[in-house]
């Protein structure tokens, strides 16, 4: 489970709550204590319509909630399109890299990964946040996605990352209007059928909104998408997720807990191992976090977890 730290003073989904590092670092540790295995730091916003901002206010942002957080024993991810930013993360102690434009946004990223041999999550992206709705043309969404994601693993091996680095993100919500992020979760075990595991980031996302919309037609705000949330996270867990980004941690854990012994139980499951593994309990990640060494290790590996 990856818990979403914004360090950010216009995130769509918190509105800057955890905008200081204090305020950050505090926020990433109940994160934990309500069942995170990674806590995803990021110093820029991606909502729609956003803009960048420097690279200097950006590794401001983040490095300080990085090493405080790597230092109170979290494993933690950086959030970042930027290989200066990533690299800098990485040497504080981050083991994952999270690129929600899985590199396109910057030429030197595949290198940093290759370099630094951390874990990397490429995401689908076809454009910056104040461009990606206007790219949203697809023929099947699934189709296309898949192909896209595979012309950026062939750039990634390129560069000499090793597939054992590599994580895929299918870009819910990123240049795909609510419509097409349906046949993406419906149709995840084609992504997880590509061999790299697969993140998934439903939490409060525009598409989420407009399914809970009122009988006035006005779309649910982000902090009324959570229950949503977890019931998709959970879906995408049996489906073959490796890892689930969400905001409200507590929640997803729990739905996932219900969806792993419900599908133990339906596998025939004698009662007594109905408690489980926890680790697959509580997160399709969890089992494999566990075994990293402590904080500070750059190493991750994303491979399969139990299913």
């Amino acid at each position: 489970m990856m818990g979403v730290v914004n360090v950010t003073p216009d995130s769509f989904s918190d509105g800057g709550r955890w905008y200081t590092p204090g305020a950050a670092v505090a926020h990433g540790l109940t994160l934990l204590d309500e069942g995170a295995d990674l806590l995803d730091v990021g110093g820029e916003s991606t909502r729609p319509g956003a803009r960048r901002v420097p690279v200097a206010d950006e590794l401001a942002r983040v490095l300080p909630v990085v090493e405080a957080l790597v230092g109170r024993g979290a494993k933690v991810s950086v959030d970042t399109t930027r290989a200066r930013v990533a690299q800098a993360a990485v040497d504080r102690g981050a083991v994952l890299v999270n690129d929600v434009s899985g590199g396109l946004a910057d030429a030197e990223m595949a290198d940093v990964v290759a370099r630094t041999g951390v874990a990397y999550v490429a995401m689908h992206w076809r454009g910056h946040a104040d461009v990606m709705d206007d790219l949203a043309d697809y023929d099947d969404v699934v189709t296309d996605v898949r192909r896209e994601l595979a012309a950026r693993v062939a750039v990634l091996r390129a560069a000499g990352v090793r597939d054992d680095q590599v994580v895929l993100d299918p870009g819910l919500g990123f240049a795909k209007p609510g419509a097409s992020n349906w046949p993406l979760l419906a149709r995840l075990p084609e992504l997880v059928a590509d061999g790299f595991p697969v993140l998934v980031g439903a939490s409060r996302k525009r598409f989420l909104g407009h399914l809970l919309e009122g009988p006035d037609g006005t779309v649910a705000p982000p902090l009324a998408r959570d229950h949503a949330t977890a019931a998709v996270s959970a879906l995408a867990a049996q489906a073959g997720a490796w890892c689930l980004r969400v905001h409200d941690v507590r929640p997803t854990v729990d739905a996932v807990r219900v969806a792993a012994a419900w599908q133990a139980a339906r596998a025939g499951a004698p009662d007594d191992d109905l408690a489980v593994d926890e680790d697959a309990a509580r997160d399709p990640a969890q089992a494999v976090v566990a075994e990293h060494g402590g904080a500070g290790t750059n190493e991750v590996t994303p491979r399969r977890a139990h299913r």
